[in-house]
């Protein structure tokens, strides 16, 4: 074997293009059936095959010309593979049913233990899934709820210090009692040291106009 990796590849390259040449050659000149089949040391795969048939043509022609079944190996291994998958549905399927409280009467008393001990662990999971999940929206309710209160408050602000700015505050400190109440009370309180003293008596109780401040 040649020891240099990069020899060898450049080797191989070389003598399985020989190979295929030869065997277009015999599938031309011979009217031979030829299949060719390589893998590399890198296992890359390469194959030839005369157009006039196939693969599993000429593997099924070996087979009969020597009387060797060639997949029955493989075929054996597939049908215990098959076996196994079987049983395992078959056993998930019982499973199942017993859970759901159906197949029971040929449990013994251990088995019925196991099966009670099996039940209530996936029980008591969900309810641990399920009691997350509430806190989980439980806290992000709260949060929402905070969020609205703040903006709540800023508006009301807005709200108070709009009135004073434009002088509406003719009637008299119950008139922001409630605003002062939800917002604390420290800007509403602010706008009742002022009152209006209307400049014209028409234009009293009009709530804009030209108005003289005093402190009352």
């Amino acid at each position: 074997m040649i020891e240099n990796t990069t020899n060898r590849q450049v080797t191989y390259s070389k003598r399985r293009g020989g190979l295929f040449k030869k065997a277009k050659e015999l599938t031309v000149l011979c009217d031979a059936q030829v299949c060719l089949l390589m893998v590399s040391s890198t296992n890359k795969f390469c194959e030839y095959c005369s157009p006039s048939t196939n693969t599993k043509a000429v593997f099924d022609r070996y087979q009969q010309a020597t009387r060797i079944d060639i997949w029955e190996e493989q075929y054996n291994s597939m049908q215990k593979e098959l076996a196994q998958l079987t049983d395992t549905n078959n056993r998930l399927r019982r499973e199942i049913s017993q859970r759901m409280g159906e197949d029971l009467d040929d449990l013994d008393m251990r088995q019925l233990r196991g099966l009670e001990q099996d039940i209530e662990e996936s029980l008591n999971t969900v309810r641990g899934r399920k009691e997350k999940q509430i806190s989980s929206q439980t806290e992000t309710f709260k949060k929402k709820v905070k969020s609205s209160e703040v903006q709540h408050h800023m508006l009301l602000q807005k709200l108070v210090e709009a009135r004073f700015n434009y002088g509406y505050v003719d009637g008299g400190p119950n008139e922001f009692g409630p605003l002062m109440d939800l917002s604390g009370g420290e800007a509403a309180n602010q706008t009742y040291g002022f009152r209006v003293q209307p400049s014209q008596p028409n234009l009293h109780g009009a709530g804009y106009g030209f108005h003289e401040l005093r402190l009352s």
